[in-house]
């Protein structure tokens, strides 16, 4: 029985030594792939030539900086890209249009520090085509099935989608929605465009 115990223990040892050599590496990978894609960006907006023949899957850069949040967005909303950016939902629009942009991010990694979000605050989302200014108008919970939050608009808006509880171990059984208005430079907001 001692010897049971003892090969079992080791097996735990080593179950939990790969856990945390997997989250380490997917922690640094990450780091990685957002440090590359702010260069990368960078280089787009000062060259807006080079982003024709740029690879698809890259939309920006998405800050809040009362909250310290800046993260790359990529299109889409598999597990690779949520693992290693903020993801834009398909079939949501793009910001510079008339609809609602839907971006979801991880509430353990990238969309942390939205648990502190403020109404007022304000949300700046980077692209090649400009850059978008939100301000956040509403916070809520909802449940994971109520896509509704995401239906379009007609006017610029934004919404940023995380699971909710934000310390909750697990799959988390709600989501956090952050609804913003497009506002300009000066915090007005944008009209609606009938053009787009």
């Amino acid at each position: 029985m001692k010897r049971v115990l003892k090969w079992t223990e080791r097996l735990l040892f080593a179950a939990a030594i790969g856990m945390l050599a997997y989250c380490g590496y997917v922690l640094v990978a990450a780091h990685v792939f957002q440090n590359r894609e702010r260069r990368h960006i960078e280089q787009l907006i000062a060259n807006p030539q080079a982003a024709l023949t740029s690879p698809k899957g890259l939309m920006g850069r998405m800050e809040i900086r009362r909250l310290g949040l800046s993260v790359i967005v990529e299109e889409g909303v598999s597990a690779h890209a949520l693992r290693r950016a903020a993801g834009h939902i398909p079939g949501t629009a793009l910001p510079g249009h008339r609809g609602n942009v839907g971006i979801a991010g991880h509430r353990d990694t990238f969309f942390r520090p939205l648990k502190s979000i403020r109404h007022n605050d304000l949300i700046t989302l980077t692209t090649v085509s400009g850059e978008y200014h939100y301000r956040v108008v509403s916070t809520k919970v909802v449940g994971p099935h109520d896509v509704a939050v995401l239906d379009p608009s007609e006017s610029e808006i934004l919404t940023l989608v995380t699971c909710y509880p934000f310390y909750f171990v697990g799959s988390a059984p709600d989501r956090f929605i952050v609804r913003a208005e497009r506002v300009d430079g000066r915090g007005l907001t944008v009209p609606t465009r009938l053009t787009k």
